[in-house]
């Protein structure tokens, strides 16, 4: 699209051919200085009229442009104002993940060495449990061993008893 300049550079040199053409016609017949200043007239008047047209677009564009400018503008306004609104509720949330998150790591630093202590005391209890097994089974059988040693002495003793008791007998 030609700028309003070139516009009117143009116009002028369309008066200028319009007004040799004039001249060489008035060579070859003459052509008034009426018709001269009319055809003049005519070509500003049409240079104006462009003028005004170019004007009166370029003020519509102006204008669209504006309007158009003032649209983005809202629209980076409300833009914003979501993108606050959005921190707004990301940030609260944000500080108390973060703060279980710590109290989370807090806590499996103080269940590896429980977790460790645990099965230490699990393998003690398990040892302990064998021990103290094997120790029952033991007195167990330590305690029939003593049973079967406590009923033999008995019979032994009641043999000897009844012996004595014959040998008695047979001394009266």
């Amino acid at each position: 699209m030609a700028t309003p300049k070139q516009l009117y550079e143009q116009q002028q040199s369309n008066v200028q051919r319009v007004k040799n053409s004039g001249i060489i016609s008035s060579n070859q017949s003459p052509i008034g200085d009426d018709k001269e200043e009319e055809m003049a007239r005519s070509a500003l008047a049409m240079f104006r009229v462009k003028e005004e047209e170019i004007e009166r677009k370029k003020m519509e564009v102006r204008d669209k442009v504006h309007a158009h400018l003032g649209r983005v503008e809202e629209q980076t306004k409300r833009l914003a104002e979501i993108r606050e609104e959005l921190e707004g509720i990301t940030d609260p949330m944000r500080k108390e993940v973060t703060v279980v998150r710590k109290k989370i790591d807090t806590v499996n630093k103080e269940l590896k060495p429980l977790g460790q202590t645990c099965q230490r005391k699990e393998r003690e209890y398990k040892e302990a449990l064998e021990a103290f097994n094997e120790k029952n089974r033991e007195k167990a059988q330590l305690v029939s061993r003593l049973m079967e040693l406590v009923a033999e002495s008995e019979k032994l003793r009641m043999k000897k008893l009844e012996e004595l008791s014959k040998n008695i007998e047979t001394l009266h």
